[in-house]
């Protein structure tokens, strides 16, 4: 290869592509779609949230994710309460039984994840995980160069 190395965003995103197919089936034997699940586990780390605040941190449009909240509340994984200084405005919070469900689909993916992980030696898989959430915590301003 000439000592130059393959863009990040080629080699990331065929392992993405893999890694989220391999989920499907997770959240299909869990009653969950994958935007569900990206609700959940929003909500997971930070339980209570605008329906706005909600989908900009998700990259969701705030239209189209009612629908997705709709169905978790009806499941009972979320629940939604009115923002007292804004009556247009609506918390989000999870429900015990939204992090029971979050929690055992994020067990079974990560079943996978360790399987696939296990590929690494000890040493740069540990220093993967490091790099990889040091990378993923970069704001997109840096990542675009802004």
């Amino acid at each position: 290869m000439n000592g130059r190395r393959r863009d990040l965003a080629a080699m990331i995103a065929p392992l993405q592509r893999a890694l989220v197919a391999a989920e499907q089936p997770v959240l299909r034997a869990h009653g969950l779609s994958m935007w569900g699940y990206v609700v959940l586990d929003a909500l997971d780390g930070e339980p209570v949230r605008t329906q706005a605040a909600l989908a900009e941190f998700i990259g969701a449009d705030k239209s189209r994710i009612i629908a997705v909240l709709d169905e978790l509340e009806n499941d009972n994984l979320l629940e939604r309460t009115r923002d007292p200084a804004d009556r247009r405005a609506r918390f989000v919070a999870i429900t015990d039984e939204g992090r029971r469900r979050h929690d055992a689909v994020q067990a079974d993916i990560q079943r996978n994840e360790e399987r696939v992980l296990a590929r690494l030696p000890p040493a740069d898989r540990a220093a993967f995980l490091r790099s990889l959430a040091a990378l993923s915590a970069l704001p997109a301003s840096e990542i675009l160069g802004d």
